[in-house]
């Protein structure tokens, strides 16, 4: 348990001045720690967001804040030229006293950065005009970084979204057996590799030259957007700790992976689970409305393929970590992971049933938006 007092001291370290007045803990992120705090100046309340950066998952933090800082650096340039309010359109973070990103303490990473007030965040999709906003924040974000000098920036998960490195490791795991499970699951790990060609369509378009290596943010999740209270309209792209280089493929088929799906990701009645077309449809819209025109012709050609490809490798993933032992994914009970892989299985089956007609639909789409 982490103490009011020691949060304190930590920004303090960050220059903080005034009287602290309170703070609550956040329990909905599931690798950092993070905290909002208030404090008193001069009779203006100021808030900020207080993070322990998880250094297990992140084994580099200050190249990790490096990333970031440099990303939202130029993002707030861009915003700034458009118009917009860099202030709340991205993210701000603080340095120490002594010029720091972050602070290193007893082992502990902490960073702080200026709390965006006045927006809300979405756990779940109320209606599709939701997730076209969420669409076209992604896009926007996309639009914005597509100049970013790429070569800038740390691979701070390496081979994240190397879906061939992803599928050797569920052979590995099958061929090893280390608990014994790979005799109940053989029905599906054949799925998975009677998929295997997929698995390197996306780096063979990136090592042909057809897609370009992007700044990619790699949790596009819908909660990581921050919607505006007068608006309510997507307002700021936030947890940008997974930033890297990649391609823009993989930011847009885990969006419809997590965001269209029609039952949640550990449902075991494999009856309800599929993908709405019409949130397909909604983010696809959105997303294009943004960046249509940054996007190579084989980046558009590929969208509709992209969902399906994150979908397997989500897929792959969770059964591996079945075959492992459960050491990655948290569970809450023994076949947890491998629910979560038929699951995630069952959803590349209806999208390669639905293919045709998401291919159609983003490229009319495409066509609406660069007419």
């Amino acid at each position: 348990m982490i103490s009011f007092r020691k949060i304190v001291d930590v920004c303090r370290a960050f220059g903080i001045e005034g009287d602290p007045v309170h703070y609550k803990t956040f329990t909905d992120g599931h690798i950092n720690s993070t905290f909002l705090v208030v404090f008193s100046n001069k009779g203006e309340e100021t808030k900020y967001l207080v993070q322990n950066i998880n250094t297990v998952v992140f084994k580099d933090p200050d190249a990790l804040m490096q990333n970031v800082v440099n990303v939202t650096h130029y993002l707030r340039k861009r915003i700034r030229e458009a118009g917009g309010d860099p202030e709340r359109e991205t993210l701000h973070f603080r340095k120490t006293t002594d010029g720091a990103l972050c602070l290193h303490d007893g082992g502990c990473c902490w960073r702080i950065y200026a709390f965006i007030d006045h927006s809300y965040t979405y756990d779940l999709i109320e209606d599709s005009a939701i997730f076209r906003s969420a669409g076209e924040s992604f896009g926007r974000f996309q639009r914005l970084l597509a100049n970013y000098p790429i070569d800038s920036l740390y691979e701070t998960i390496p081979d994240f979204h190397d879906t061939p490195k992803r599928l050797q490791a569920l052979k590995d795991a099958a061929a090893a057996d280390s608990i014994n499970r790979a005799s109940a699951v053989q029905n599906e790990i054949a799925f998975a590799l009677a998929r295997e060609s997929d698995a390197g369509v996306a780096l063979q378009l990136l090592n042909a030259g057809k897609v370009p290596l992007r700044v990619t943010h790699n949790d596009t999740k819908l909660n990581n957007i921050l919607f505006d209270e007068t608006t309510k309209q997507g307002l700021c792209v936030i947890d940008l700790d997974t930033i890297m280089p990649g391609l823009s493929l993989y930011d847009f088929g885990d969006a419809i992976r997590f965001g269209a799906k029609t039952a949640k990701e550990d449902e075991a009645d494999l009856s309800k689970v599929s993908l709405s077309l019409e949130l397909f449809e909604a983010y696809t819209d959105g997303y294009l409305s943004a960046c249509a025109e940054a996007l190579t012709k084989a980046e558009v050609d590929h969208l509709a393929f992209s969902a399906k490809l994150m979908t397997y490798e989500c897929g792959v993933r969770f059964l591996t970590d079945y075959l492992c032992g459960d050491t990655y994914f948290k569970i809450d009970y023994p076949d947890h992971n491998l629910v979560r892989a038929r699951n995630q299985f069952k959803l590349v089956s209806e999208i390669e049933r639905m293919l045709p007609e998401m291919e159609a639909i983003v490229q009319r789409i495409y066509q609406e938006k660069t007419a």
